[in-house]
């Protein structure tokens, strides 16, 4: 079907969660949802960011329903608190888990003892999933980046340690796809009314996002980026997360971002491979070990999780 996605299907009455909802992606997906009539829940770890959040979009939206919930991911007893006053929504109609940390310091932990992109960008998200799948009637989506298909790693192990911040956040990212694709899979085997999508955004840049008070100073568009002449805007880059979310044709398992993989229209792409038909014998070890980790069982020893410099 054709996708405007500055006219999206009426989302009154429905409630969306978004993490990481202060800046970004997490931030313009959430202003799109609640324009389209959406009750949107702002979970992000700053209170003032969320404040400003929140304040931002109904000064856009006039009379949008925006409510906020604390949320670290890098701490498991944040997503469980978090989680709690979520679950109190009563129903949830998308979840977009967008959070995670984008840590350029090699060797950050979360308070658990994980590595800050794993523990951020999966574990979390898998511990948050778990916690909200009783209230969760509508849509899971996970998102993703373009370097899983760029460099592709057959995650086995996920506290295998990497080298450098690309390669931590693709790890991070890969794990997220074999979680995401396998979730859809047990849920349609357990007749779960849940769906579960993976979204990539293409590239973003702040040189081309529009400036929004608290949230986006006019000043980030000044910014350098040599991606920037291809690139697209982080308000044009939530529009794959929120055509899964909103989409009346779109369906568990099912993979979206720009047809070209930079910017543009979302669309419905073929998924990955080794992400979305890996061999069963090792998802069924990654989703062991996102589920030990999730519930703070099996902690790795400190000389293995630090990332290679």
């Amino acid at each position: 079907m054709s996708w405007d996605p500055h006219n999206l299907p009426d989302q009154t009455g429905r409630t969306h969660v978004v993490t990481g909802a202060t800046a970004g992606i997490g931030y313009f997906a959430a202003e799109q949802l609640a324009d389209a009539g959406a009750h949107v829940v702002l979970a992000s770890r700053s209170a003032a960011k969320l404040d400003r959040a929140r304040d931002s979009i109904r000064r856009q939206v006039p009379g949008a329903e925006v409510t906020v919930v604390e949320l670290d991911l890098a701490s498991l007893d944040s997503v469980r608190s978090a989680a709690s006053a979520l679950s109190r929504l009563g129903r949830i109609d998308g979840l977009f888990l967008n959070g995670g940390a984008m840590e350029t310091a090699v060797g950050r932990l979360t308070a658990d003892g994980l590595p800050i992109m794993l523990g951020t960008h999966a574990v979390a998200n898998v511990a948050l999933v778990e916690q909200l799948l009783p209230v969760i009637d509508g849509r899971i989506v996970h998102a993703s980046t373009g370097f899983v298909r760029r460099l592709r790693l057959d995650v086995d192990d996920v506290l295998t340690p990497q080298r450098g911040f690309f390669r931590a956040y693709t790890q991070a990212k890969t794990v997220t796809e074999l979680y995401a694709y396998e979730l859809d899979r047990r849920l349609r085997s357990d007749g779960h009314p849940a769906a579960s999508l993976v979204a990539h955004p293409g590239v973003g840049v702040d040189a081309k996002t529009p400036a929004r008070e608290g949230v986006y100073d006019p000043r980030t568009q000044r910014r350098r980026n040599p991606f920037t002449p291809w690139a697209q805007g982080k308000d044009a880059a939530a529009w794959s997360a929120v055509r899964a979310l909103t989409d009346p044709g779109a369906r568990g398992g099912e993979y979206y971002g720009p047809a070209n993989g930079r910017r543009g229209l979302p669309t419905r792409l073929a998924p990955l491979a080794h992400t979305a038909q890996p061999e069963p014998d090792r998802v069924a070890r990654v989703w062991t070990q996102l589920e030990e980790l999730a519930v703070g069982k099996a902690m790795p020893t400190q000389n293995r999780i630090p990332t290679i410099q």
